[in-house]
């Protein structure tokens, strides 16, 4: 039987992890990017580190340069430095290229990017594929700037050490064998920078799932095979899909991908394109019963990965996890997606979530009465052999289980069905088939 919900790596343990993520430079290529997937091997050793080379073209993309930055400041003719990268890594526009100028303010304000919405958040900002220089503050820290400026106008040293270069970009892939080769997936990325929620968490719950997972494997009662990525968001999703479609259409059977799960202020999920997989439906279904004010969110709104997944000609069943949307949080993208935003308890509303998915999808199977009439339960144990009014009120969705066992329906529609959450019908589910009085017949 499924000993469900006592996962090994907790969500104290995920907020930990996130602590040490959370301060590492990352960016798509480049060293940050490989030293915070070294702190994920520290948890589970087999992690592979995957390498293509820069410049490899992958579909309708290239793979861009490495970029390393290791300083990133803005200093006043006094030498007081009024930004640094050291405090605060969104402080340099990502893949920036360098510069060592001493510039006016009305000269230095044209590289500077700022979040017009909140005047504390310092935002983060990218310029991927396309060459300048910049940096990054909040509203406010460019208004006091600006105010002493006029009083005191002078020269700023504008400092930015940075380098593109021909390299490889890096994924990390670890696979769980079950009793099928038919895989879930579970994907992240870890290449923003100095995030909690956004960038951290998401590599922290895919931790949590493959230290349980790896426990059922051992115990034998892993019915599906498991496959994890850790990559850069978009190229890299892409990059593995360049060199992996063919596989993954032919053994995904549902997928999922892990952002901004550390919060604890609402649970949410994308949809598939037409929202009509079985990855729409167990986390409608998980979540309706976890949370009334879930929000499911079309694709039409999506903004992860999963646009990669359900593109055309691709067309994988990947939806998007997350506590509150990407997007949809106002500390989103900025300096306030700090270690005070994510939270223990996010982490494990997270990580029950996910679980309650797996093991509904490990006991997704059509499912068929194995006696004509009604079974007699009381004999098996299943039902109270003495009947007085209220007596079988425990007992009905077991009985409305046994009435639409007909075949017909996979377990996550029969629950739909009898209106009762799937993740509390399991344990019932193994008795029913250890008595042989139900059977799988897909």
């Amino acid at each position: 039987m499924y000993q469900i919900f006592t996962p090994p790596f907790t969500g104290s343990d995920c907020y930990h992890l996130v602590e040490r993520l959370y301060p590492i430079m990352r960016s798509l290529t480049g060293p940050g990017f490989r030293k915070s997937l070294e702190v994920l091997k520290e948890y589970v050793l087999g992690i592979k580190t995957l390498e293509f080379k820069s410049g490899t073209q992958v579909f309708d993309w290239t793979i861009p340069q490495e970029w390393d930055c290791t300083e990133c400041y803005i200093e006043d003719e006094t030498g007081h430095r009024l930004i640094d990268m050291q405090n605060q890594n969104l402080h340099v526009l990502g893949y920036s290229l360098p510069i060592d100028e001493y510039l006016s303010f009305e000269d230095l304000k044209k590289l500077i990017f700022v979040d017009h919405a909140s005047v504390d958040a310092i935002p983060y900002v990218t310029s991927y594929y396309q060459d300048r220089v910049g940096f990054c503050m909040s509203k406010n820290q460019l208004e006091d700037i600006e105010r002493q400026d006029q009083v005191h106008p002078q020269k700023y040293h504008a400092v930015i050490k940075s380098r593109k270069f021909d390299g490889v970009l890096n994924i990390g892939e670890y696979v769980i064998k079950g009793k099928s080769d038919k895989e879930i997936l579970f994907t992240t990325y870890i290449c923003h920078p100095q995030m909690a929620n956004n960038e951290c968490s998401g590599p922290a719950v895919a931790i949590a799932l493959i230290k349980y997972l790896e426990e059922k494997q051992k115990e034998g009662n892993l019915q599906y095979s498991y496959r994890f990525l850790f990559t850069p968001e978009t190229v890299g999703s892409i990059t593995y899909l360049a060199h992996n479609l063919d596989y993954l259409k032919e053994h995904v059977i549902s997928g999922i991908v892990l952002t901004c799960v550390g919060d604890n202020l609402a649970y949410s999920y994308v949809q598939t394109r037409y929202n009509n997989t079985v990855t729409d439906r167990v986390l409608n279904h998980v979540l309706k019963w976890t949370d009334k004010n879930f929000k499911a969110y079309s694709f039409l709104y999506r903004g992860s990965d999963e646009r990669q997944y359900n593109a055309p000609r691709v067309d994988l069943p990947v939806c998007s996890f997350c506590r509150s949307k990407f997007g949809c949080y106002k500390e989103y993208h900025t300096s306030l997606d700090d270690l005070n935003f994510v939270s223990v308890e996010g982490f494990e509303g997270s990580i029950k979530a996910m679980l309650r998915v797996i093991e509904i999808l490990e006991h997704n199977h059509k499912y068929q009465v194995t006696v004509f009439c009604e079974p007699q339960l009381g004999k098996r144990g299943l039902y109270p052999t003495i009947s007085y009014r209220g007596s079988a009120n425990n007992v009905f969705a077991l009985r409305n289980f046994i009435a639409y066992a007909d075949g017909t329906m996979d377990f996550i529609e029969h629950c739909e069905k009898i209106g009762y959450p799937a993740f509390l019908m399991i344990e019932t589910l193994d008795k029913l088939l250890a008595q042989g009085l139900i059977k799988a017949v897909d």
